[in-house]
C-alpha cells in the first residue's frame, strides 16, 4: 500500500511543471498588458539574487493553525539568522497575520475566503460551495507557488494536516511538520464502534497511510504532534515524532485578576464561532436555551466576539430574547456593553476570548479551537450542533472524544439545560470534567519548545 501511495504522489509531483506552464499560459493570454496575473495573489518578495543564506516559508491551513503559526513566527522573528519569513495561508485571507509589522515578514499566496470557512469535509453542501468558489484552482496556484521554492535555498514549516504536509514534501525543500488537527484520542476513546474507529485501529494511527509516507521523507527534519499518545503511536511505526505540549494553550490567559469583580456570579461563556451566518444561528440556539434556565443566583454570560462580528446583528438577537442594554452597569472586565434580562447579564466584548476564557466555570461552545482551549483551561463545556457547515454533529462528536468528554454534545435543548444546571450547581462534577480536559490538552509553553527544536533540526 505504501509503495502504491508513493507512486501516486511521485507521478503527481513530476506532472507539476506541466500544470505550471499551463497556468502561466492561461494567465498571460487572458489578461491585458500591464495587469497582474491574479489580483488575489500576494507576491513573494524573496529576491533570488540576494546574498541571504535562505528564506523560510510557513504553510498553514486556517483557523487554529493560523494562530499557532503566528505564535511560532513571532518567536522566529527574534532569530537574527532568519532574514526573510513568508507565510502562505491555504484557507482565508490570513488576517490574523496582519498584526506582524516586521520588514522581514511577508504574506504570500492566492488568498480567498471560502463559503464553508475552509476545505469543508463536514458537509457536502459546504464542499460544493467551496468548489463553486474556485478553491481547486486557487489550491493549484498555491501548490505551484510552493514548487518554485525548490529553485531557491528555502526551508518550510507546515502546520496542519495533509495539504500543508503535501505542499512541503512536494517542494523538494527541507521541512518541519506540526500536525495539530489529528489525535489518536479520537479513536482510542469512547465506544469505538464507528467504521472510522476500526479503520484507525487497523492503521494504528489517525494519520492516513499517504500522510505517514510523507512524514517518512528524509527531508522532514522535525515532526511534532499535538499530544503524547499520537506521537508514541507514530514512534511505534518508526516515525520519529515528538511532543512538546500543545501550542494552542500558549495564546490564552491562564489567570485574570479582574475575575474578582464577578466572582460571586455564575459565570458562563458563550462561544458561537467566527463564521457567519452560522455563528448567528449558534447564538440563537444558546439564547433559546438560556431563557428557560432558572437559576438561584445571578449569572454573568460572557459573549466574546470575533473582530469581524456584526455587533448590530448580535444585539438584535439579544433584544429578541428580552435583553436590554444597561448604560449604568459596568463590571470592569473589559466589556464593550452590558445587557440584562432578570437575573442574567450578558457582557459583549470583541476580541476578548483570550482574556475571558479563564473566568468562566462553564462554557456553551459551538467552535473548534476555542472549545479545545476552554478544555485546556479546565472549563467544561456543552455543545449544541446545528446544520453547519462547520460545526456539525459529526464534528462535535469527534471533538468530544478528542477531549475525553470534557465537552458534552447535547442532542437537544432539554438535554443542554439539564447538564448546564448540573455543571453550575455541582462543583465536583465540574472538577471531574475539568481534570480530563487539562490532561487531554496538555501543558502550555509548547510554541517556544517547538521553535527551539525546529531551530536545532531544520534551521541550523
Amino acid at each position: 500500500m505504501e509503495r502504491f501511495t508513493a507512486n501516486i504522489v511521485t507521478n503527481f509531483k513530476k506532472a507539476a511543471p506541466r500544470f505550471e506552464l499551463g497556468i502561466k499560459d492561461l494567465q498571460s493570454s487572458a489578461l491585458p498588458l500591464g495587469h497582474a496575473a491574479d489580483e488575489a495573489l500576494v507576491e513573494s518578495l524573496y529576491d533570488p539574487n540576494s546574498n541571504r543564506t535562505y528564506s523560510l516559508l510557513i504553510i498553514c491551513n486556517g483557523h487554529g493553525e493560523d494562530v499557532i503559526a503566528l505564535e511560532i513566527i513571532k518567536r522566529l522573528l527574534k532569530k537574527i539568522k532568519i532574514n526573510d519569513i513568508e507565510v502562505l495561508p491555504l484557507v482565508g485571507n490570513g488576517d490574523v497575520f496582519n498584526c506582524l509589522k516586521s520588514k522581514n515578514f511577508h504574506k504570500i499566496g492566492h488568498l480567498k475566503e471560502l463559503p464553508s470557512g475552509g476545505f469543508s469535509n463536514q458537509s457536502l453542501k459546504g464542499f460544493m460551495l467551496d468548489l463553486l468558489a474556485g478553491f481547486l484552482l486557487d489550491t493549484l496556484k498555491n501548490f505551484l507557488l510552493v514548487r518554485r521554492k525548490s529553485k531557491y535555498n528555502c526551508k518550510i514549516i507546515a502546520v496542519g494536516d495533509l495539504l500543508p504536509l503535501f505542499f512541503a514534501w512536494s517542494s523538494d525543500c527541507e521541512f518541519s511538520f506540526i500536525g495539530t488537527p489529528k489525535s489518536d484520542h479520537t479513536w482510542s476513546s469512547g465506544p469505538g464502534w464507528a467504521l472510522s474507529d476500526f479503520y484507525h485501529k487497523l492503521k494504528g494511527s489517525e494519520w492516513d497511510l499517504w500522510e505517514l509516507f510523507l512524514m517518512k521523507s528524509p527531508r522532514c527534519k522535525t515532526l511534532i504532534m499535538r499530544d503524547e499518545i499520537t506521537a508514541n503511536n507514530l514512534n511505534r511505526r518508526k516515525i520519529p515524532a515528538k511532543y512538546f505540549g500543545n501550542p494552542m494553550m500558549d495564546f490564552v490567559h491562564e489567570k485574570n485578576a479582574k475575575i474578582s469583580n464577578i466572582i460571586n456570579f455564575h459565570r458562563i461563556i458563550l462561544v458561537i464561532g467566527s463564521r457567519y451566518p452560522e455563528a448567528f444561528n449558534n447564538l440563537a440556539r444558546f439564547l433559546d436555551c438560556l431563557k428557560d434556565v432558572n437559576l438561584v443566583k445571578d449569572s454573568i454570560i460572557l459573549l466574546p466576539l470575533s473582530i469581524n462580528a456584526n455587533e448590530i446583528k448580535i444585539t438584535s438577537y439579544l433584544k429578541k430574547y428580552g435583553f436590554l442594554k444597561q448604560t449604568k452597569v459596568n463590571f470592569m472586565v473589559g466589556e464593550d456593553s452590558v445587557w440584562r434580562n432578570k437575573e442574567k447579564y450578558i457582557l459583549i466584548g470583541k476580541g476578548k476570548f483570550n482574556l475571558w476564557a479563564n473566568m468562566a466555570i462553564v462554557g456553551l461552545s459551538n467552535a473548534g479551537t476555542a472549545t479545545e482551549q476552554l478544555a485546556g483551561l479546565g472549563v467544561p463545556s456543552l455543545s449544541l450542533p446545528g446544520n453547519g457547515p462547520q460545526f456539525t454533529k459529526s464534528f462535535a462528536k469527534r471533538q468530544s472524544r478528542l477531549l475525553g468528554g470534557s465537552v458534552l454534545v447535547c442532542v437537544n435543548k432539554k438535554m443542554l439545560i439539564r447538564h448546564l444546571i448540573l455543571l453550575l450547581n455541582k462543583e465536583n462534577h465540574r472538577l471531574e470534567q475539568s481534570k480530563i480536559g487539562k490532561e487531554r490538552m496538555g501543558r502550555n509553553g509548547a510554541s517556544q519548545r517547538i521553535v527551539d527544536s525546529i531551530n536545532c533540526n531544520l534551521l541550523s
